[in-house]
Order: structure tokens, then sequence, then C-alpha cells
């Protein structure tokens, strides 16, 4: 655990004076209490050390005491009043105690704000989240508890975090697998997000974009990002989408035209499931896992188109949409993965499950003002979720991977090779 560098300063071995005395009024106004006789202290402290001892003249001295003032400083997601000693400089500017400048410097306010806005405490509610109404410690006019001024903290602190976030340099990981997926906001607001899964499979919040639409352009934008921000688009890499072909449009477009892309196949599988009567649907689903199980990719193709010949007189219109898409949803078994590998990269849930937490985090929002506040809070939701995710299940194969899309890679740079020497012939 962090020790904070305010607690390099001089403390009390024990509550003493006015702190003492609280203990038999409540534990919160005893704590509240002795942080204030603490900080008193070591704000003593400073002004002994900038200035000497009281009443002296050392030659070493950097400044002279100016009496005292009234502050304020987070306690309790609010602020209290606390009274400071005030130095000036031999030149007569204010010379400020280190102990002060620490204390006003944590932003407590910020994080309890944004801790308690991220589990869905609402703005309204924030007063009684940190100071119980029963309670006796002080929450006057000022006191930083208000809904408007949580809400002031929120968006300055998940402003801030978002602008280093999304300006962080990727090139130091090693991400091998990217999963890039969009969240309807409101009726012509989509955020589109990426997600990567790097050599030891831990999961990277990468990227966010906004856009009316989940189209091309938005998501090369974020891909555009991406690439500035260090993620080198000549390194081997598999992506994961929901089908969308917007987004394999734009992949390829950055990444080259034999990127391999793996569409989700219990997207697949639902939409199929949606447009079928319900008599149909064991065996379809029976058909499907089998094929999506098959170790062989030919063979799953095989089955794949079987079930969409079966289909052709029952649901001819499912039939097309079986066999639309084929290649990249049998990506992982094109690429010889192991099983369990395959189960966990065959599918959008690590993104999908994130997007979950965002929606959660911002239920509690009614109206989105604009643009910049549904990027603010789905960044920080983001990384609400990050404090959860895991490794990825099958981690000990991501070796396997790293192989199969070297093969791929050198593969299909043969390929091209021969081709364009057949077309010079």
């Amino acid at each position: 655990m962090k020790t904070s560098s305010m607690m390099t300063t001089v403390m009390p071995r024990a509550p003493v004076g006015k702190a003492w005395e609280e203990v038999s009024a409540s534990f919160d106004r005893f704590c509240l209490a002795a942080g204030i006789e603490t900080l008193g202290a070591m704000m003593e402290k400073d002004a002994e050390v900038a200035c000497g001892p009281r009443h002296s003249r050392g030659e070493d001295r950097r400044g002279h005491r100016w009496g005292r003032t009234q502050g304020k400083i987070g306690f309790h997601g609010g602020k209290v009043a606390i009274e400071r000693p005030r130095v000036r400089e031999l030149d007569g500017n204010e010379l400020t105690l280190e102990s002060w400048q620490q204390a006003v410097g944590e932003d407590w306010l910020g994080k309890w704000a944004m801790n308690l806005m991220l589990i869905n405490v609402s703005t309204r509610k924030f007063r009684r989240a940190v100071r119980l109404p029963e309670g006796d410690v002080p929450a006057p006019a000022g006191a930083g508890v208000s809904k408007s001024a949580a809400s002031r903290h929120f968006v300055a602190l998940s402003a801030a975090r978002m602008k280093e976030w999304m300006g962080a340099d990727l090139s130091g990981l090693d991400i091998m697998v990217v999963q890039i997926d969009g969240i309807h906001i409101s009726e012509h607001l989509v955020l589109v997000a990426a997600l990567g899964i790097d050599s030891e499979g831990v999961k990277h919040p990468l990227g966010l974009m906004e856009g009316a639409t989940e189209n091309s352009a938005v998501v090369q934008a974020l891909i555009d990002d991406l690439i500035e921000r260090g993620l080198d688009p000549a390194v081997p890499r598999l992506f994961i989408i929901d089908g969308s072909k917007a987004l394999s449009k734009a992949i390829r477009r950055s990444f080259g035209r034999h990127t391999p892309i793996q569409r989700c196949q219990i997207h697949k599988a639902r939409n199929i499931m949606e447009r079928l009567s319900p008599a149909l649907h064991a065996s379809v689903r029976r058909a499907l896992r089998q094929a999506w199980e098959l170790d062989d990719a030919a063979k799953a193709e095989k089955l794949i188109r079987n079930l969409a010949q079966r289909l052709e007189r029952d649901a001819p219109g499912v039939s097309k949409s079986i066999l639309e898409g084929l290649d990249e949803i049998l990506t992982v078994s094109r690429l010889g993965l192991p099983a369990a590998l395959r189960r966990s990269l065959a599918c959008t849930n690590i993104i999908e499950n994130m997007m979950g937490t965002v929606r959660r985090v911002t239920r509690n929002v009614k109206r989105w003002s604009s643009s910049s506040m549904a990027l603010r809070w789905t960044a920080a939701a983001m990384h609400e979720a990050k404090k959860g995710f895991r490794r990825l299940k099958a981690y000990r194969q991501l070796p396997a991977l790293r192989a199969a899309l070297a093969a791929h890679y050198e593969k299909e740079t043969n390929n091209r090779a021969l081709v364009q020497k057949a077309k010079a012939a």
C-alpha cells in the first residue's frame, strides 16, 4: 500500500486536545478533529522550518510569519474549514507550506465524486453518500457535497483522465488481438471502442471514437488514432468484430487485405435463430455448434454449407444469411488454433462485457448534452471495467496464435509475390 508523502512530516503519537474530547461525541467527529490537529502540527512544523523558532532572527530563515487564515481541505467527499498559518518570504511573496499544498492537492473530492458516480450513486444523493444525515460532521454551504459540486468534480477528473488515456503511447504493448465494437449512446450518437489483448493475455482498453453511426469513417478514425499512438500496422494481429462490414472495410484498408478477421460466432448464431421458426432452433443450433468445435476448417465449412442447403426450402432467406461472411466466421479454425483458444477468440464476449459495464455506469444519465460528455462517461466506464478484467483463459496458448499469424502472413506474402510474377510474365 502506498504511503502518503504527507506522513513524512512529524505527526503526534496520540490524539490530544480537542480530538480526544470528541471521542465521546462520535468517531467521525474524532477522526476529523484528530486530522485537523495533525495537519495543524505539520503546518506549524513547516512554518518553523521556514521561519525558525518564534521570536528568533536566524540568518538562514526563508521568511517570516504573517498571521493566520482560514482554508478548506477535502474530508469525507466534501470540504471542511481549517485554520492555517501564513508565511511570507523576505521579499514579501506568499510562501506555500508543503503540508498544506499536499493536503489540498490530493483531489479527494474529485476521486470521491468519480468513484461514487461509477458505482451508480446519482449526484442528487452524493451528500447522503459521503455525510450521514444524522451525523455531526459539518456540511455547510460551500462544503463541496452538493449536486452541482459533485458534477463539476466528476467532469474535471474524468476529462483529465480521458485526455491522458487517449494520448497514451501504445508502442510498448505487445498487442496480438484487437476487438472492436460499437455502442449506441443515443439515436444520433454511436461510440466505437477498441480493446486489445497482449501476449500475456492481459486486456487493455485501447481507444474510443464518436460518430453519428457505426460506419467505416468512424472506425477508420479510431484505427488511424491507434496507429498514430503506436499500434504498428505491420505487426500480424487477429481482429475480432461483430460482423459489421464497415469494420472489416476499415481494418483491411489500414492493416492489409489479408488481415485475419474473426466474426463473432455468437452474434452470427443469434441472428440466424431470430429469423427461424422455433421448431428449427434445436437442429440448427446443434449443427452450428458442431461446426464451431471442429478442428478442420474445411469440414466445418462443409457442415455449414450442408445446413444452408437443408434450409433452402423452409427458410431460403436464412440459408443465404448462413453463408454470408463464411470465411470470417471460421478464421480461428483456419489458423489452426487449439480448441480452448478458439473458444476464447471466436466471439466478442470480452468487449461485450466491457460494454455491459458502460451501460451500467451510464444508466443514471438522463440526457446526453454533447458527444464530449458521452466520451468522458464511456472512457471512465471502460477503465472501471478494466478493474475487473482477468487474463484470457487460454493465455498459455497465445504462442500458438503468434506462430499461426506469422505463418498466415508469410503465406499471403508468397501468394502475392507469385501473382505479381505471373502478371509480369
